[in-house]
């Protein structure tokens, strides 16, 4: 991978990646498009301080990645997954701006998420999860 790439560094982003140079040696993209096609446009890690319902604060780590905008706006849903990594954000991502593509949408692919386990915050807890991510 080239060094643009490290931040993503994951098995899910490396899964993607590979994915996407099988398909373009398939299609015969020129080499010079490849990484401008690969990498996302724009990414963003946030730090999320929300206060517990038993008084206590918790830290949970934000991601939003933008991988294409080439065909519009980026399009894509928040997950909420206790191992969530700027990687798998940006490969969900990734994989969107295909799913746009194929389906002849004039949208960009884009995904977020939050590192926690929604099963284990109670309803106050994930709404201040979710609006503290919104802010």
């Amino acid at each position: 991978m080239s060094s643009g790439l490290t931040i993503y560094d994951d098995d899910i982003f490396r899964m993607a990646c590979e994915q996407f140079r099988v398909i373009a040696d398939y299609l015969q993209i020129d080499p010079n498009h490849r990484e401008r096609l690969m990498l996302p446009k724009r990414a963003v890690a946030v730090t999320l301080p929300v206060h517990m319902d038993d008084g206590t604060t918790q830290t949970f780590q934000g991601y939003r990645v933008q991988h294409h905008l080439t065909l519009g706006p980026t399009k894509g849903g928040t997950r909420f997954a206790p191992d969530l990594s700027m990687g798998e954000t940006a490969a969900l991502a990734m994989w969107m701006s295909w799913k746009c593509a194929l389906a002849g949408l004039p949208y960009g692919g884009a995904k977020g998420g939050i590192a926690c386990d929604p099963t284990k915050l109670s309803r106050n807890e994930l709404e201040a999860v979710s609006r503290r991510y919104m802010q």
